[in-house]
């Protein structure tokens, strides 16, 4: 099983905080419809 450094993990930025946020695990799937950082500034979109 090859690893991959963190460096090489693709990345976005939030419409809401302006942060670039990485690729997560968790978003594996989803990826391309991930918009947001966190749960927070979803609930902020407005």
């Amino acid at each position: 099983m090859k690893t991959v450094k963190k460096a090489n993990f693709p990345s976005k930025v939030c419409p809401v905080c302006q942060r670039p946020f990485q690729w997560r695990k968790k978003w594996k799937l989803n990826w391309d419809t991930v918009v947001y950082c966190s749960k927070k500034c979803r609930s902020q979109k407005n």
